[in-house]
């Protein structure tokens, strides 16, 4: 236990966290509607918490999530290896500035190297400047730009 929470990688039976910490996702994101408003059903959730390149961590204190992180396992084809790309992550409004999300990313680091991971990245909007300082003692920054592409509209 560290400073009033237990740092735990959700599996098949984490139901009941997996929705808390959506439920924790959607209030710090501002987003509950993306987060909440069409939950997965139960199967779907065990087959996701069940795949070993999924990465789901839950800082939980109590039986509450209070922080997370969701990073997902990417096989690369130019090279035998592997990096981690950290999708989402996030601490409650009344737990952060404790640690949390830096256990959570070094759980991350934890589960990559086992895995025999080359990298684990994240993405920042700039206008956030906590998530930002953050991850600048933690690794390299590079400019890139983001595109969010829609499957659905036909190509020119």
């Amino acid at each position: 236990m560290r400073d009033g929470y237990i740092l735990r990688r959700l599996g098949p039976p984490d139901l009941a966290l997996a929705r808390g910490l959506n439920a924790m996702f959607g209030e710090a994101f501002g987003e509950a509607d993306v987060y909440g408003g069409d939950p997965p059903s139960d199967a779907y959730l065990e087959a996701l918490l069940a795949k070993a390149h999924i990465v789901v961590l839950a800082a939980v204190s109590g039986d509450e999530v209070v922080g997370g992180l969701v990073a997902y396992e990417l096989d690369k084809l130019e090279r035998a290896r592997r990096e981690f790309y950290i999708y989402d992550l996030a601490v409650a409004e009344p737990h952060r500035r404790r640690g949390i999300a830096t256990a959570l990313i070094g759980g991350c680091r934890d589960i990559a190297a086992e895995r025999g991971a080359w990298v684990v990245f994240v993405q920042a909007d700039r206008a956030d400047a906590p998530a930002v300082a953050l991850y600048e003692t933690m690794g390299r920054r590079e400019e890139v730009l983001h595109y969010d592409i829609d499957p659905d509209r036909p190509t020119r």
